[in-house]
């Protein structure tokens, strides 16, 4: 399948065509009429919420068996639904609500455990397979061509925010090939093939980079912050938000508090995979921790540490184990002298990681930093949420330093984000 022995995508459901990414189109309905009551919820999820009567009709629903899904895309399909309906019912009214009725916590329990996903909306759930295209053979690596299916808001910001990151996915396949067979020419030692291969990633890394730029096109901060964003919330670290304890799961006269980290580009494989490919380790601080063969010293990752790997389907997840044990490229540039041509590329590819994170940061301080400063066009101001508490704590720090800024995932954002992209440029070494 690559030109890289003994390692099968298929296993790892990564696609050399699609990436991350699955290789056939995300289902865009449950076609069994027995789940017809879960699609006629998302199909008007946005009509619902607006008019304050989600949970009304979530807590209508029956509780509906998984036992009728069958392909992994049936899986997949109830976990995007279930998904959005566990957040738009938590966060869809003026308070959040802090239980989850049977009619949703059963199912989404059952379909997380049988992806190996968290029950709630997710990475995966939010853009991996949540998208369509208007003909089968588009380039997906082109937003304009994408179209999301199930949303919380109906506007084209949402679309074009989470299309923006499925365009990004697409053109990492071809990232994805590069890096293994990187890995592949560093094991028989053609130093010249892997200096042309680092140099392909950096190309192709500021390709992702523009793409993301692209995401001032047609996606307005202040719609993101105030209307999106708080739908995408976890409940971890939302104490704040009003939900000091999590969400319990009500299973019928029983059940578990729970708290999950909400949906985040830090559970995108791809991002993670090129961190892995250079050797690049966050730890629990940001710095890049170097031994005396200046070798990363193995240990967990900051951004694993924060659970981000246990939020991205098991195959994935695996995909990325498999990377740490066989990545072999900074141990081998590291062996050749400063300024030789390896050398030379990896550094260029480090960089090029660090850039991509400079412009996510720069998209943050425009997102999220300005529109929390800003008032709210279309928001009750006795709503409680990420963006109203956010905003809140801005008020009296007008002019500081940005603090105070929590993700989607409960982590003090901005410290988060310069930590990674400074540890990324750390890793490039230009003098023995």
């Amino acid at each position: 399948m690559l030109n890289t022995p003994e390692i099968v995508l298929d296993q790892y459901c990564v696609s050399l065509r699609n990436g991350f990414l699955p290789d056939t189109l995300p289902l865009q309905k449950l076609n069994n009429p027995y789940y017809s009551p879960w699609e006629e919820v998302v199909a008007d999820l946005p009509a619902r919420i607006e008019a304050g009567t989600i949970r009304q009709a979530v807590d209508s629903l029956p509780i509906l068996s998984t036992s009728r899904l069958q392909e992994e895309s049936e899986w997949r399909r109830a976990y995007v639904v279930l998904a959005f309906i566990t957040h738009a019912y938590i966060w869809g009214g003026e308070r959040p609500k802090d239980v989850l009725p049977p009619a949703v916590s059963c199912p989404i329990l059952e379909v997380s455990k049988h992806l190996e996903l968290p029950p709630c909306a997710t990475y995966a759930a939010l853009n991996l397979w949540n998208f369509k295209v208007s003909s089968p053979d588009v380039d997906l690596t082109d937003p304009d061509n994408l179209s999301i299916i199930t949303t919380f808001t109906g506007t084209k910001d949402e679309e074009w925010f989470f299309m923006i990151s499925v365009a990004i996915e697409a053109k990492g396949a071809e990232l994805i090939t590069v890096m293994l067979n990187a890995i592949y020419a560093v094991s028989v030692a053609e130093h010249q093939r892997v200096t042309t291969l680092l140099y392909q990633l950096s190309d192709g890394l500021k390709e992702l980079g523009e793409i993301l730029e692209r995401m001032y096109e047609k996606c307005n901060p202040s719609v993101f912050f105030y209307q999106l964003r708080p739908f995408l919330a976890g409940s971890k670290n939302m104490a704040s938000s009003g939900l000091p304890q999590g969400v319990f799961y009500d299973l019928g006269g029983h059940g578990e508090w729970h708290q999950y980290s909400g949906g985040s580009n830090a559970q995108s494989s791809l991002i993670q995979t090129f961190d892995i490919f250079l050797g690049v380790e966050h730890s629990a601080t940001g710095e890049a921790k170097l031994n005396s063969t200046s070798q990363f010293k193995p240990k967990i990752g900051f951004i694993q540490a924060s659970d981000m790997r246990n939020y991205m389907p098991g195959p994935h997840r695996r995909f990325l184990e498999m990377l740490t044990r066989t990545s072999n490229v900074r141990q081998f540039a590291m062996s050749y002298k400063a300024d030789t041509e390896v050398r030379n590329a990896y550094n260029a590819a480090v960089m090029a990681v660090g850039v991509f994170r400079d412009k996510h940061i720069q998209m943050v301080s425009r997102y999220i930093i300005t529109p929390s400063r800003n008032k709210p066009t279309q928001t009750s101001s006795a709503q409680v949420n990420l963006a109203t508490v956010t905003a809140a704590n801005q008020v009296e720090r007008p002019n500081d330093i940005p603090a105070g800024y929590s993700g989607t995932g409960g982590t003090d954002l901005i410290p988060f984000l310069k930590q990674t992209r400074d540890t990324t440029k750390a890793a490039a070494k230009y003098t023995d």
